[in-house]
């Protein structure tokens, strides 16, 4: 029985070993934290020095007179305009300037970077047709 119970051990405490870290898991002087970022150095004599450099500073508007109320309830209406979409995007912003340039003779096919669009896809993130073309 020794070995068997000696091997269950190893196993529930090498699971043990592998949950989350929290700061309940550590000594009694163990302080974990939330993420945030320290606001000084701790020096070697374990004294924390506090830059005030490092603090953050909060800029908060002035909002004196300000009509519109911080928190939108849940029970609003949903807006009435359209989701925007790559079809409407350029229906209101590309396509009246290629109009305007077609009827005053100037528009040229080779010159397309003039309203935004792009000669190639070299050095992009993501590179588009036909690379990740579905097919």
């Amino acid at each position: 029985m020794g070995v068997l119970s000696t091997l269950i051990r190893g196993l529930v405490r090498g699971a043990d070993r592998m949950s989350e870290f929290t700061s309940k898991r550590g000594s009694r002087t163990h302080n974990k934290g939330r993420g945030a970022r320290p606001t000084g150095r701790k020096l070697s004599s374990n004294k924390f020095l506090s830059i005030r450099a490092m603090t953050p500073e909060f800029v908060v508007p002035h909002l004196e007179g300000f009509k519109l109320k911080p928190y939108v309830s849940y029970r609003s209406t949903p807006g009435t305009e359209p989701p925007v979409t790559a079809q409407s995007l350029f229906d209101e912003v590309v396509a009246p300037q290629i109009k305007k340039d077609f009827e005053e003779g100037s528009f040229n096919k080779e010159q397309l970077e003039k309203y935004g669009f792009e000669p190639t896809q070299e050095g992009k993130l993501f590179k588009l047709y036909p690379k990740n073309y579905v097919r």
